[in-house]
């Protein structure tokens, strides 16, 4: 059986113990982050996307991952440092998991085995073959940026590929209809 996203324990950036219950009844936007990644700078989107729909119900949740290339090698402490003086990031942030692999966190086992298909995953998917990369499982998490929509009953909604940002109407129409 499955185990319910918000039971799942997590630690804050900050080293406090957590879990997405304390997001219960909001709708999430569940993203792996890297501070070294050619989309990295979709950190600016993501901060709008959660200061304009915040108050509405939305929460963006950035989860640092080192999975890719070694995009995110600093400590908790430089990733929050690095994403409050470059980007000014406000949404919450989480201790560094990973997403992949033997060691992948158990909410990131739980997302990808819910929604293991991503919208507008071809283009990338290509891309990254042409630096060698070949995602072993075509449900495995592609890259930095994924995003899972997560609705305000704990079940997840949506994925979308890493290379769908935060102001493309696909994934805004996604979570404008969560928060309706």
């Amino acid at each position: 059986m499955a185990q319910d996203l918000y039971d799942i324990p997590l630690k804050g950036i900050d080293g406090s113990d957590t879990s997405l219950a304390a997001y219960r009844d909001k709708v999430l936007l569940v993203v792996n982050v890297a501070s070294k990644c050619g989309l990295t700078p979709q950190y600016e989107a993501l901060e709008r996307l959660y200061q304009d729909k915040r108050e509405q119900g939305l929460e963006v949740l950035g989860f640092p991952a080192n999975n890719f290339k070694g995009q995110e090698p600093g400590t908790d402490n430089e990733i929050v440092e690095f994403c409050t003086t470059k980007y000014d990031v406000h949404f919450p942030m989480f201790s560094k998991i990973s997403v992949l692999g033997d060691d992948k966190h158990p909410l990131y086992a739980q997302l990808t085995h819910t929604q293991p298909a991503a919208t507008g995953e071809g283009p990338f998917r290509e891309r990254l073959k042409g630096y060698g990369v070949n995602p072993e499982s075509q449900t495995d998490v592609l890259w930095n940026f994924e995003k899972f929509l997560i609705g305000r009953d704990g079940n997840v909604i949506a994925r979308f590929s890493p290379d769908v940002t935060a102001d493309d109407p696909r994934l805004l129409a996604a979570i404008d209809e969560a928060l309706g």
